[in-house]
């Protein structure tokens, strides 16, 4: 086994050796890749090509960079949540020592070495703070050791798209331009079809927020239980519902270093609302027993790990005006419930 010297690239590529195929695979084939419009052809290809053929090594060896980080995101989705949890107030910047204990605890409550891969992996290909650390654990720990890259001939069939010649080009472009002709007819008084207005952009997302799993329990929302006082007052079916936004949100108790302050600005999940208030899930930085991963906070550009607190708060404001980061899609939402 070689160290982990290499670029992050490379350490991902071997990282997915090291994870069983069994676990990339079954990972791989409950996932809809379709025709996604939200998934860029440089990551759907490969891991449509991965679902046919089941070659994780030609895979981990040739596919673009972009489609190994997004399938590392997937693999490392949940086990990544529990080595937040376990890290708890060190989760934005660990030293070695403690995301150490942190793999130790996890392993002892039941994550695989897979899992463990994937995590440390994923942190060194997104360049976490915690990266020299993983690579340390890489190198340090023998169960982590990770494999070489196999040498692999990329073939006609392999991920990147094959050359036509041009003349060939010429003569379907052609052929094309007539069978429209004849299709058209010989009169030009026909009235031209309606065509379908384009919609606005979608908020951008990472491609792993485009996969979709082949689950129907983790595509349909579920529904959140609210006090009748709640819902006297609220709609949670309105439409900012499952939408993140930057509120002022009060403080439950006062801060004797700043007692002057009162709230403090913050990202919070709207839950309900309704035309002159929220009812919100405030998000914050730090880890607390009340709290869970917010496990969007990356595809929706949030510079580090959050965290949605169960408490509800209600908030008066103008939701007309209100700064949105961006919509939980339902796998998302159901993950907070």
């Amino acid at each position: 086994m070689a160290p982990t010297t290499g670029n992050a690239a490379e350490i991902s590529r071997r990282a997915l050796l090291k994870i069983s195929e069994t676990t990339i695979l079954t990972t791989v084939d409950g996932l809809d890749l379709r025709g996604h419009a939200k998934i860029s052809a440089v990551v759907g290809i490969p891991l449509r090509n991965l679902q046919q053929h089941h070659d994780v090594a030609t895979f981990a060896a040739t596919a673009p960079i972009a489609a190994v980080t997004a399938l590392l995101e997937l693999l490392a989705m949940a086990p990544l949540e529990k080595v937040i949890v376990a890290l708890g107030e060190h989760a934005d910047t660990p030293n070695f020592e403690q995301l150490s204990a942190a793999i130790d605890d996890v392993r002892r409550d039941g994550s695989s070495v897979d899992d463990v891969a994937a995590v440390l992996a994923f942190a060194i290909a997104e360049e976490f703070p915690a990266a020299p650390h993983c690579r340390r654990l890489f190198d340090e720990r023998d169960y982590l050791a990770l494999p070489e890259l196999p040498d692999v001939v990329v073939t006609p069939t392999s991920f990147a798209p094959k050359e036509t010649d041009p003349e060939i080009k010429e003569q379907r472009r052609r052929r094309r331009e007539e069978e429209k002709k004849r299709k058209r007819g010989p009169t030009s008084s026909r009235p031209p079809r309606p065509t379908k207005a384009k919609s606005a952009p979608k908020t951008r997302g990472t491609p792993l927020g485009a996969l979709k799993v082949n689950d129907e329990s983790t595509e349909r929302r579920r529904p959140m239980i609210f006090t009748p006082a709640e819902l006297a007052r609220f709609d949670p079916e309105h439409a900012l519902a499952g939408v993140i936004v930057i509120v002022e949100v009060p403080f439950d108790a006062m801060d004797p270093a700043t007692p002057e302050m009162k709230s403090k600005e913050r990202p919070a999940l709207v839950v309900a609302a309704n035309a002159d208030a929220l009812l919100v899930q405030p998000i914050y930085s730090s880890a607390a027993p009340t709290r869970k991963v917010l496990q969007a906070w990356r595809r929706l550009g949030l510079d580090h790990v959050c965290y949605v607190d169960d408490v509800r708060v209600a908030l008066s404001v103008a939701t007309e005006s209100l700064e949105r980061v961006g919509r939980l899609n339902d796998q998302e939402w159901n993950a907070q419930l």
